[in-house]
């Protein structure tokens, strides 16, 4: 389905061999998931989630970690009292595939975005 939100969509697995998402799909996929940024090199996306305290921001990672694992897409992160920085990349394609978009939109769905 061509109209299927990201948030609709699973992750499917992603092997070494697959091509990497070309910078024109990143572009059109990148305002589908508000808040995130695309590296120089288009090989991955980043946010910075900002919190009103430490267990706010332990229970965004711990729903974070429950994503991650139900998609099968697990994504570099840092975290301290109120913030967490998420990173997503598919480390198989060396870039960025769909997937990485899926978990960022269900990760923006967890706050309402």
């Amino acid at each position: 389905m061509a109209n299927e939100r990201l948030t609709e969509k699973k992750c499917v697995p992603c092997e070494g061999g697959t091509e990497p998402l070309q910078p024109d799909r990143i572009e059109e996929l990148l305002p589908q998931i508000p808040g995130w940024q695309v590296d120089e090199h288009h090989k991955q996306i980043f946010r910075r989630f900002e919190f009103k305290g430490f267990y706010k921001t332990m229970a965004f990672i711990n729903a974070m970690a429950w994503v991650a694992n139900q998609e099968n897409h697990h994504p570099d992160f840092e975290g301290g009292y109120n913030f967490c920085l998420v990173h997503f990349s598919t480390h198989a394609i060396d870039g960025l595939s769909e997937n990485d978009f899926i978990c960022a939109a269900k990760l923006n769905a967890l706050l309402d975005e």
